[in-house]
């Protein structure tokens, strides 16, 4: 037991020693903590913890930041893009995959070793892609669901591919191997119809009774997303803890009380997790690195590069604007570490030598880095970029301008433009339109613009930040721009083109902190609402007034939203 706590201690010291320094010069944490695992692997005076003992933890990590996923995710969301979905994974697979193996028989490596490093290349890592998807709140985003799509897609495909690879080492054949192949597929149907029963029936009315506790809440979700996890995981499933805490979210997504459970187990999620890239810098392996450094470099550029331009390419065949295809693309832009374990796998089946383990160890290292700043300053890449892209749209862009009105915004003028359409937005809306306004509402979560069919609103999807959505919202018409969305970048680009365009338009926009208020007011945000304080202040004038009535009358209405 002391080993284990001095282990822990040792990660959690270095590990908040490097988070500090990468946040003070604004550097992605996830970086911190892979520096942290390999930092304790090359200084032995730090110790190397208890592997088994961390592999357990991150697991524990990996499973509750999957759950927290799906429960943000709807089945209905997946079944509305499955299509998208299973031409887009396939065309990305096959595209990447013979790119790679032409690329890698340049260098002159054998057939079995072409094929195992063009595999790592083509599958991404679902756990880094979630967490700064989630970090920076665009999980309900149309190209996160791509990706998110996608990144399960490749999870499964590599599930089937472990097993079958591992049927083939050089004393069995590959009978064995085939016949577990086609077990898991029976399985993987029972296993999913089984949760989208489970959604649908049983846990709503499970969930309503147990909710009254929310100690017995939290329990009861932990022990269902691990046993569950347990139970996909295990040798009579054979799928992985990523796909079993995924499931386990899905099945009470449904629920009324999935953003509570999520508000619960985020700081769980977050411990756990940073073990988990502690654990990936401590495996990984940089022998002979001098050997591989070349063909290293470029197969992170092919990743980098190639590989998400295979993705935009498809999504701009398939009908996406350039933007949906592009941050599809880049949140694609490393390998897995499903990549690393196909890669250990084949070294211990004697299918590769140790100079591929390191060329692939080098390559995670490298994309794991680079895709961490593209995917969380996407915002400022896409903005730089743009122009150039313009190929990966097609003239007709069919698939998400259903999102929107049939109605003319071009004689639209003096109307206000509502930027987020959940929560805060609704009630704006709803309150414009008891006084006759012309609104329009932007918003880059296609539900949330479906939700606002039958409202006398027009629709526009997309992210505020795009100049050309911008253009259609006509900002610079406008009399009134709200911002109900918390991210302070969005926010200071919507008053740097305001400040230029249209002075006359009021400018409201919500922070969530004082500093960032103070920054937006410095920027010429003629109000910044602070959510804590406007909830202050309603609440006091209710007092004041010697309303009390008004309480029941405002639970009425959120009661009503909530569900």
């Amino acid at each position: 037991m002391g080993n284990i706590f001095l282990g822990l201690t040792v990660i959690i010291v270095i590990a908040s020693f490097f988070s500090l320094i990468f946040r003070f010069f604004r550097q992605p944490e996830i970086l911190a903590y892979i520096l942290t695992g390999i930092v304790i692997a090359a200084f032995p005076i730090f110790g190397i913890p208890n592997k088994d003992f961390l592999q357990s933890f991150s697991e524990l990590g990996v499973t509750l930041l999957l759950f927290m996923v799906g429960l943000e995710i709807r089945i209905s969301e997946l079944v509305s893009i499955g299509k998208t979905l299973f031409f887009s994974s396939i065309a990305q697979i096959v595209g990447t995959f013979m790119l790679g193996f032409f690329l890698t028989a340049i260098f002159g490596y054998n057939l079995i070793t072409c094929f195992y490093i063009a595999t790592a290349l083509t599958f991404s890592s679902t756990i880094i892609v979630v967490k700064l998807l989630s970090d920076q709140r665009e999980m309900h985003s149309l190209h996160a669901k791509f990706s998110l799509g996608i990144l399960l897609f490749q999870d499964i495909a590599a599930i089937f591919l472990l097993m079958f690879l591992s049927g083939f080492s050089l004393q069995t054949g590959g009978f064995i191997s085939l016949i577990n192949f086609g077990l898991i597929a029976v399985k993987a149907a029972l296993l999913f119809a089984g949760i989208i029963f489970l959604s649908r029936k049983v846990f709503p009315r499970v969930i309503e009774f147990v909710a009254r506790s929310p100690e017995a809440l939290f329990l009861t979700s932990l022990a269902w997303v691990f046993g569950l996890a347990a139970l996909v995981s295990s040798k009579y499933v054979g799928f992985s803890i990523e796909i079993g805490g995924f499931l386990a979210g899905l099945a009470l997504a449904n629920t009324i009380v999935s953003y509570q459970i999520i508000a619960k187990a985020k700081v769980l999620r977050d411990f756990f997790i940073v073990i988990f890239f502690v654990l990936l810098g401590l495996q990984m392996s940089f022998a002979n690195i001098f050997e591989v450094i070349i063909p290293a470099i470029i197969l992170s550029l092919f990743v980098l590069l190639i590989k998400p331009i295979v993705v935009m390419l498809t999504f701009g065949l398939l009908g996406y604007r350039k933007r949906t295809s592009f941050l599809t693309g880049v949140s694609l832009s490393q390998i897995s570490e499903f990549s690393l374990i196909m890669i250990f796998l084949g070294y211990r089946l004697g299918h590769i030598d140790q100079n591929t383990v390191s060329l692939v160890t080098m390559v995670g290292l490298i994309t794991f880095a680079v895709s961490t700043y593209f995917i969380t300053h996407w915002k400022t890449l896409y903005r730089e970029i743009a122009p150039s892209i313009g190929f990966l749209e097609r003239t007709n862009v069919k698939q998400e301008v259903n999102f929107e009105n049939d109605g003319n915004l071009d004689d639209i003028k003096g109307h206000v433009v509502v930027i987020g359409g959940d929560q805060m937005g609704e009630s704006i809306v709803e309150a414009l339109e008891d006084k006759d306004k012309q609104v329009i509402i932007v918003d880059f979560d296609p539900n949330m613009i479906k939700k606002y069919e039958s409202r006398k609103v027009y629709r526009l999807f997309g992210d505020i930040a795009d100049l050309d959505i911008q253009q259609r919202a006509k900002i610079d018409d406008a009399k009134l721009v709200i911002s109900t969305i918390p991210d302070l970048q969005d926010n200071l680009i919507l008053l740097k083109e305001l400040k230029h365009e249209n002075r006359r338009a009021k400018i409201v926009v919500m922070a969530l902190d004082a500093k960032d208020a103070r920054q937006l007011y410095k920027e010429g945000a003629d109000y910044v609402v602070l959510p804590h304080l406007a909830g202050g202040r309603q609440i006091a004038k209710i007092i004041i007034d010697d309303e009390l009535d008004k309480i029941e009358e405002l639970r009425s209405k959120d009661q009503n939203y909530l569900n």
